[in-house]
């Protein structure tokens, strides 16, 4: 009998898989990204102290675009830029959050590294 997969539950694995390998520092802190039906998220953390250093989604009030696609991805890659670049963080360690790079994800990233980010 073929049994079908659960997508949520493949996901979780290699996300918890990548966290193994790649953690955030207060020199190189990480960018977490996290996507939903309806939303795009994104957070640069500091591991070590367990901080969220910067945040930035398509429910801030500087966001245009309200859903979670392709253009609001590129905005909030934008932002999170920004506002990464007003506490002087220029480098980070991506963290894809298990997803396939492309899409949604990828043009958040490039967005991102369009900012001022160095990943």
């Amino acid at each position: 009998m073929i049994k079908k997969t659960d997508r949520k539950l493949e996901r979780k694995r290699r996300h918890i898989r990548v966290r193994t390998k790649i953690s955030g520092t207060a020199e190189r802190p990480r960018l977490c990204i996290y996507r939903s039906n309806s939303n795009i998220y994104a957070q640069i953390i500091d591991d070590v102290a367990g901080n969220t250093l910067v945040s930035a989604s398509t429910l801030d009030k500087e966001v245009k675009i309200k859903k979670s696609n392709i253009e609001a991805a590129k905005e909030v890659g934008t932002l999170i830029a920004k506002r990464a670049a007003a506490k002087n963080i220029k480098t980070v360690v991506y963290d894809r959050g298990g997803y396939i790079y492309h899409g949604i994800v990828k043009e958040l990233a490039e967005a991102a590294r369009k900012g001022g980010l160095d990943f």
